[in-house]
């Protein structure tokens, strides 16, 4: 299938247009979003893993000490005093804490309503079995691992390019083999991101998971 050499060659691009644009840009969460676009597609989605292993009672909130230290642990390049503003933009109500789920969402790259949609589509038609997580057993009619160069040379399994498949999209940290709906859209607005017009997008993600 194309997508992982075209999605690779797109975050080759975005990172180097994050990079470039982040000089330019002074807004304290724009700047944090394009930071993690530096690192490709899966960056924003690495940090949101960061923050889940310092969110230690699982509350699914931070608070600044384990919002400044992942992003710290992350290496995300940032003076304290701009990270403390971020943390107060996040942090609305004033109560302290930040609730990561929301955050990751804020910071995802804005998408059209019509990306959204057909981000959605590709998902729905790769859980085959509509739980609303996507695993290797859903992949296996859905994705031709024959086409892999790696299952074409002997070196992978149809197993182990499904799982590899998978891992693009799961968190560095915890790969269980399973992808949400939240896993997948974050991944796919870091692709976005790379992708100008919604056109193009479209017709690429239409091509390729064959969304008639």
């Amino acid at each position: 299938m194309k997508t992982m050499a075209g999605t690779a060659r797109h975050d080759r691009e975005m990172a180097v247009s994050a990079k470039r644009q982040l000089s330019a840009c002074s807004d304290p969460v724009e700047r944090l979003r394009l930071q993690c676009l530096a690192r490709g597609s899966a960056g924003i989605k690495g940090l949101g893993r960061t923050f889940k292993i310092m969110d230690d009672d699982s509350s699914r909130t931070l608070d600044q000490k384990e919002f400044l230290k992942g992003l710290n642990d992350y290496g995300v390049l940032i003076e304290k005093d701009e990270a403390l503003k971020l943390f107060q933009q996040f942090d609305r109500d004033g109560s302290g804490l930040i609730d990561f789920d929301e955050f990751l969402i804020t910071l995802r790259p804005p998408m059209s309503s019509a990306r959204k949609e057909v981000i959605m589509q590709a998902f729905r038609k790769l859980d085959k079995t509509g739980d609303g997580v996507i695993t290797v057993e859903d992949l296996k009619g859905v994705y031709n691992a024959k086409y892999h160069p790696k299952y074409q040379n002997g070196e992978w399994t149809e197993e182990q390019v499904f799982r590899k498949f998978l891992d693009s999209f799961d968190s560095p940290y915890d790969k269980d083999g399973k992808v949400t709906q939240e896993e997948f859209m974050n991944y796919y607005a870091g692709v976005s991101a790379s992708i100008d017009t919604d056109v193009y997008f479209i017709v690429m993600m239409r091509n390729a998971w064959k969304i008639n």
